[in-house]
């Protein structure tokens, strides 16, 4: 059976990055993503309100809420960090430093345009740095429940207001990581890579509002 599917997703998530990288963590989900990152893996946590070196959750008690992310969550800094203000921060972002964001998303589609800020009528967290983030870091990875509550979030395109939209061809996301599996967006569309053998392909492409591409050397899911 798998586990808490938050964190079944940020396991996967975190195989993605490797040695080296600059990542910067959009709230919710991916904040999970560095407890899980595999031995001998180093990475460099930007958060876009000013400052590299993230590090863990602190302990209960020992929050300083002067040193919060981008989301307003208490955070610790490790050895080596740097704080600076947002203009220098988003020119890190801007400027293509930032190896890899991984943000959550209400919707995706199968052309890589990703809505994630705004649900009209409705209260939510806003834009923050999502849309420099996508259009400045060199990988954007979504990581998410495949479904809301049983309604589609892989669309063949989205219907909420676009925090990003590919130009030219182009595409905005380049995976998509769920609970049921791992989606490339490719110039044909949406290519399931990897299925969690606890569904089937069926139950997948049902829980997915845009046409899958199965290849044939498609992989088994492993977090």
């Amino acid at each position: 059976m798998m586990e808490n599917v938050k964190e079944f997703i940020a396991k996967r998530v975190a195989k993605e990055l490797k040695d080296g990288y600059v990542v910067n963590l959009g709230i919710g989900l991916p904040t999970l993503v560095p407890n899980y990152l595999p031995e001998g893996v180093d990475i460099t946590l930007q958060s876009e309100n000013g400052f590299v070196g993230l590090g863990g959750n602190p302990e209960p008690g020992k929050e300083d809420m002067h040193l919060v992310n981008a989301g307003g969550m208490p955070v610790t800094v490790v050895e080596g960090a740097a704080f600076f203000d947002s203009s220098f921060s988003f020119s890190l972002i801007r400027g293509g430093h930032v190896d890899a964001t991984i943000l959550g998303a209400m919707q995706v589609d199968a052309k890589g345009n990703i809505a994630n800020y705004k649900i009209p009528g409705k209260m939510v967290a806003g834009m923050g740095g999502a849309m420099d983030l996508c259009c400045g870091a060199k990988e954007v990875i979504v990581a998410m429940e495949h479904t809301n509550k049983g309604k589609h979030k892989i669309l063949e395109e989205c219907t909420l207001p676009l925090t990003a939209k590919g130009t030219h061809g182009g595409h905005i996301v380049d995976l998509i990581i769920t609970e049921m599996g791992v989606m490339k967006v490719t110039d044909e569309g949406l290519v399931l890579s990897e299925y969690n053998p606890e569904f089937t392909l069926e139950q997948i492409q049902e829980a997915t509002g845009a046409k899958l591409i199965i290849p044939d050397d498609i992989k088994e899911m492993e977090a």
